[in-house]
């Protein structure tokens, strides 16, 4: 009885979701596996880091998703000379008053786009840590916490562009997800071609209007807990994150945390499929993202021309799928 109501339930959603999908297509060409992937960390309460080349538009997909969902947004832009107070705020002396009042920062939001992260440097990025991992900051000694939607997309240009910073392991592993966003096709670029020769304020989102509320998005994050997760399942994310850590092409595997965050997310793409049970097809679409960033390669490995995407992926190819 329980799965009808829940199957009812998301019955109610798939409409929204649906919609969401729509409405970016109509701003972004083609790229429908990121849109997923990225609804997906949202759904599973993750942190997201997008990751390409200028102008893909990773900060226009960014920007768009917090558009349509209603909520309050932020977006911060990371530069060399920013400074953790920039990004979290700052303690300043009320003459009136004479106490110190706390002016919050642009971290405070529900959802927060962070703009080029590798740019700044590392004191300014360990500014993230405590807010990205305990939805909190701590500042003089008060404790100031976010709200239950708290959400941080991160982009970034890949790391061999010059005057960035690399992201430590400690905080690309509080992103649930890395979502690389590529190049057009051929046929993808000519319609993002003519579409900007018939409007050239495209890329404007001033119209857009959003289409699930604070709210829905938190009940569907509610839902994931009544979706359907076979035992079989479990064993199968272990195996693929343990082959990370035994690998001879790996230096550094997979920590547990990147099982959770492949339970919850193979949950959450089931429900954007309209299902409240996980398949392996599931798991497979969602662990790329989310064992990338998390897996640094040998040196051999990398001599011998493999990268982070083909190792992580011949990891996955080599456990057996369950039936």
């Amino acid at each position: 009885m329980e799965n009808n109501e829940q199957r009812l339930d998301l019955t109610k959603f798939s409409q929204r979701i649906d919609d969401l999908r729509s409405q970016i297509s109509e701003v972004i060409v083609g790229q429908g596996q990121v849109v997923d992937l990225l609804l997906t960390a949202i759904i599973a309460d993750g942190h997201v880091l997008l990751e390409g080349v200028p102008g893909v538009a990773k900060t226009l997909m960014a920007r768009l998703i917090a558009r349509l969902v209603d909520s309050k947004f932020n977006r911060i832009q990371f530069t060399p000379d920013l400074m953790p107070s920039d990004v979290l705020g700052t303690t300043v002396f009320n003459m009136q008053t004479s106490q110190f009042d706390f002016h919050p920062g642009p971290v405070f939001s529900d959802i927060v786009l962070v703009d080029e992260i590798n740019r700044a440097p590392a004191k300014t990025q360990a500014a993230l840590f405590e807010v990205m991992a305990e939805r909190q900051v701590s500042i003089d000694g008060t404790t100031y916490h976010m709200g239950d939607l708290y959400t941080i997309i991160a982009t970034q240009n890949p790391v061999e562009q010059e005057g960035t910073y690399r992201l430590p392991e400690a905080q690309l592993d509080r992103f649930m997800m890395k979502i690389t966003m590529g190049y057009p096709t051929l046929d993808e670029e000519v319609d993002i071609l003519q579409r900007h020769q018939e409007n050239a304020t495209l890329t404007k989102l001033e119209g857009i209007k959003p289409i699930i509320t604070r709210e829905q998005l938190l009940e569907l994050r509610k839902m994931l807990r009544q979706v359907l997760v076979d035992d079989t399942l479990l064993r199968y994310i272990a195996s693929i994150v343990q082959q990370t850590r035994v690998s001879r092409a790996v230096l550094l595997g997979a920590s547990p945390r990147a099982s959770v965050a492949i339970l919850q997310a193979s949950k959450a793409f089931a429900l954007l499929q309209g299902r409240d049970f996980v398949t392996p097809d599931d798991i497979k679409a969602v662990t790329p993202s989310v064992l990338e960033h998390r897996v640094m390669i040998s040196a051999e490995a990398e001599m011998q021309g493999y990268t982070v995407s083909k190792v992580t992926q011949n990891l996955i190819d080599k456990i057996e799928v369950p039936k």
